[in-house]
């Protein structure tokens, strides 16, 4: 099966040796994704980054064939556990009739530390080659 890179065209991919997303036949898998705007800036809190991060997972389903209704999976990583609420009713308000299998999880910090929420989406694009 072909794999196709999705690049965010982000200085670091090179650098760490990733894509923002990979397809390879069917699978879509995005990797972690934050809520930064066009210029890197991080982007308000905890809601915002969450919106703004499931909006450029959006795109890069979108570059690899696949939309937001093709996502089985997220996972988030947040930075602050009590956060949760905020965080997810804004991962529902783009997920709520799709409803993939979700996680959330804690963790100690991220790569810059006004960054709250970090997100990682799977999809599956029906008949999909």
């Amino acid at each position: 099966m072909a794999r196709v890179l999705v690049s965010s065209n982000a200085p670091w991919e090179s650098t760490v040796g990733y894509s923002r997303a990979v397809r390879v036949g069917p699978h879509v898998y995005v990797a972690g994704t934050t809520g930064i705007d066009e210029h890197g800036s991080v982007v308000g809190g905890a809601r915002a980054q969450t919106l703004r991060a499931l909006e450029i997972i959006e795109m890069a389903l979108s570059q690899a064939g696949a939309q937001l209704s093709d996502v089985v999976r997220t996972r988030m990583f947040v930075t602050d556990i009590r956060q949760w609420e905020a965080i997810g009713q804004a991962h529902g308000e783009v997920f709520g009739k799709i409803r993939p299998a979700s996680t959330v999880v804690e963790v100690k910090g991220l790569v810059r530390p006004d960054l709250l929420v970090e997100i990682e989406a799977d999809a599956i694009v029906e008949n999909g080659q």
